[in-house]
């Protein structure tokens, strides 16, 4: 059997895109920038791991963060270019999901709440 080396750019990729709730935060973004309660909100995780992550996605240029100068302080995060790219691959992971995959209790209860 053949084997190939790994491309070193598809594996820096599916490292960043396979951390936890990574996946779930493109795809919310996918909808429109949003504040970071909004995000908060959505997603079943914590405040200081969502600060990580969106903080890797802006290092990567995946993600966007804008301040607006208004009392209160209003923070703004979007996709760049870059990010709204991966919409292809997250649609394909929802299809596949949809025809593959079934939910188990535990998330079926969190999507509920």
């Amino acid at each position: 059997m053949k084997q190939t080396a790994i491309c070193p750019r598809f594996e820096k990729g599916m490292s960043l895109l396979s951390k936890r709730w990574v996946g779930l935060l493109i795809n919310q973004l996918l909808i429109g920038p949003q504040r970071f309660c909004e995000l908060e909100s959505s997603i079943p995780i914590s405040g200081r791991l969502l600060s990580e992550r969106l903080k890797d996605l802006e290092k990567e240029g995946i993600a966007s963060r804008v301040v607006y100068p208004e009392t209160p302080v209003r923070v703004e995060y979007s996709l760049t270019e870059k990010g709204r790219a991966l919409q292809p691959v997250i649609n394909a992971i929802q299809e596949w999901s949809s025809a593959w995959v079934e939910p188990d209790e535990t998330t079926e209860m969190t999507n509920q709440q």
